[in-house]
């Protein structure tokens, strides 16, 4: 994390995607705020007055305010070119420069789900949250349960999470240390007391006018393998969360509810129309992410014992899990070719898929 990561986040007229744009151009903000005018506008094709800013250092003092605020406050900030940084949320178009983080930042970087819902939760909700909860601590406890901290559907998933030891991250619309609602403080400091942490994009001089709940939601889609709605009407926040989640190529589900109630119009909706599995226990989530297999005695082979095409194959590998268009770009295969290849190395127990059609290896 430098400064000139959080700087990049204060230039005026940039925005996210021109921060993400001018970050995969530059690939650290140290070069970009080193770069000319003219290499800005030649290289990234940046406006003049863009441009001009940035080569004359605007936002560098706002930064050096911001980071004297964080360490004020214990807040740690998270620059998206750093290791602690939700590697599924770096995969988006839109992802922040930087996010705020009260709590361990280390529960950002493993597996997650997103639980959202209604903030008119009915007793139907409140159960399924419960029973989740206790499930996904006892089929998967090193699972991270992420959600906005919102009345009803959100809280829920958070307390659940806690009384059964999972960690948990809320993603909020609010500038920290604050906590929005207020009612839940002592519940986020509950989270964060067991290993969870909560998270913003919106630095201490952000004006809040109420336009950051959608924006949140992104964060919340992006961050996870997959978004469970348990209880929605066909309308509201968990239904924006699981378009953007169905739009970064994410696994949705969807608490099936009767035909007749209002809150579950929006689930049984998704699960109609296609767009969600129907998910009842948390081994129904584990088991569409492939996150429930386990192979006895490690994988059935060595690297040594694979095919000459398989090894080399698995060179192209990172520690994240890669998608076949980048395992394609990568070895030169024909997609027939690598699909096969992919396939029997599955079977092999040397790679396994995970959410959004990715592979990682597992020798």
């Amino acid at each position: 994390m430098t400064v000139e990561d959080m700087a990049l986040t204060f230039v005026p007229k940039l925005g996210v995607r021109g921060a993400v744009h001018l970050l995969r151009c530059f690939g650290s903000a140290a070069a970009i705020y080193s770069a000319s005018e003219d290499e800005l506008r030649s290289r990234a094709e940046l406006r003049a007055d863009i441009a001009r800013d940035i080569a004359n250092g605007r936002g560098m003092r706002d930064a050096e305010r911001e980071a004297e605020y964080c360490r004020r406050c214990g807040i740690t900030p998270v620059a998206s070119t750093d290791d602690a940084y939700p590697p599924l949320l770096r995969e988006i178009d839109d992802y922040p420069a930087v996010i705020y983080v009260n709590g361990d930042v280390e529960a950002l970087t493993r597996r997650s789900v997103a639980f959202v819902g209604t903030r008119r939760m009915t007793s139907y909700g409140s159960r399924m949250c419960d029973a989740l909860m206790r499930e996904l601590s006892e089929a998967a406890p090193d699972v991270v349960v992420v959600s906005g901290l919102a009345y009803g559907v959100d809280s829920a998933c958070h307390r659940g999470a806690v009384t059964y030891g999972l960690a948990t991250v809320g993603v909020l619309a609010n500038v920290l240390p604050a906590v929005a609602p207020t009612a839940h403080e002592r519940l986020a400091a509950s989270m964060i007391a067991k290993g969870g942490a909560l998270v913003t994009e919106l630095n201490s001089q952000t004006k809040q006018n109420g336009r950051y709940f959608v924006p949140r939601n992104r964060l919340i889609a992006g961050m996870c393998a997959a978004t469970v709605v348990v209880e929605s009407p066909d309308a509201g926040g968990a239904m924006v969360t699981a378009a953007f989640a169905d739009g970064y190529d994410r696994t949705v589900l969807a608490v099936p509810g009767r035909a007749t109630d209002e809150c579950s119009r929006g689930t049984n909706a998704l699960i109609f129309n296609r767009k969600a599995q129907p998910v009842m226990s948390a081994r129904d989530i584990l088991h569409e992410l492939m996150w429930d297999a386990r192979t006895e005695g490690g994988p059935r082979h060595a690297a040594s014992d694979l095919s000459d095409d398989a090894r080399a194959l698995l060179r192209h590998f990172d520690a994240d899990p890669v998608t076949m268009d980048v395992l394609q770009l990568r070895s030169g295969l024909a997609p027939s070719e690598l699909a096969a290849l992919l396939m029997d190395m599955e079977f092999d127990g040397a790679v396994r898929r995970v959410a959004g059609n990715r592979y990682e290896k597992t020798i």
